[in-house]
């Protein structure tokens, strides 16, 4: 039979060791943060996209709209990545520096030109926000805003690349010149996350050295980062 003194000291083990592990299991259970960028612009390339980027670095990226803009043939490409400690970092702190989109962004002004209609969303386990706008006047919105159509521009050399390399080879030099152009002015991001297709290019003998050496250079690139 336990003693009182016994009985006591187990009475206060368990008051402060099994609740740290139920408040421990439950934010575990907790899913992740997530923030997801969608523009819709009919006279862009592509039409419409979305960007799904969770805190944990899992991503995914949808787009769809004409191939060429004197193509009449629709096209729509899905990933899934991981996006980069260091760019997931800096789109969840400027997520916290915009509210979280809990209000709107939008400027409000009806005589802007027309860019796109945009729209940030953001959701955890204690809150959501979502926004749409064309411009907005807030600095880490037009941040946030300038981050994600980078990302979409390397996505979508990836989804060409793939496209060219299968249907027209000597196309990919061009897009691997405007690529470097890009990179050189840091419009470039997050390259690693079409390192697939890099590859396949690299060790596709039929490519040229030239524009399988670029690929090299750009991967090579991504990897220093």
């Amino acid at each position: 039979m336990l003693r009182p003194f016994q009985i006591l000291c187990l009475f206060t083990f368990s008051s402060i060791f099994f609740p740290s592990i139920l408040a421990c299991s439950q934010t575990e259970a907790q899913p992740p943060a997530v923030i997801t960028f969608t523009i819709d612009f009919p006279t862009s390339q592509p039409e419409h996209y979305s960007i799904r980027v969770q805190s944990d670095g899992s991503a995914r990226y949808q787009s769809s709209g004409r191939f060429s803009p004197d193509s009449d043939q629709t096209d729509s490409f899905d990933l899934d990545f991981t996006v980069g400690a260091e760019t997931r970092q800096k789109i969840f702190e400027l997520a916290a520096k915009a509210g979280y989109f809990q209000k709107d962004v939008d400027s409000g002004h009806k005589d802007l030109a027309f860019t796109g209609k945009k729209t940030l969303a953001y959701k955890d386990a204690q809150r959501s926000g979502e926004s749409t706008y064309n411009y907005s006047p807030k600095p880490a919105v037009q941040d946030l805003t300038s981050l994600m159509q980078s990302l979409s521009a390397t996505l979508e050399f990836g989804h060409r690349l793939q496209y060219d390399r299968h249907y027209q080879k000597l196309a990919l030099d061009e897009e691997f010149k405007r690529m470097e152009e890009l990179s050189r002015s840091s419009e470039l991001i997050e390259v690693a996350a079409i390192q697939p297709i890099l590859a396949q290019i690299i060790a596709d003998q039929s490519v040229i050295n030239v524009t399988r050496a670029r690929a090299q250079r750009l991967l090579d690139q991504a990897k220093a980062r």
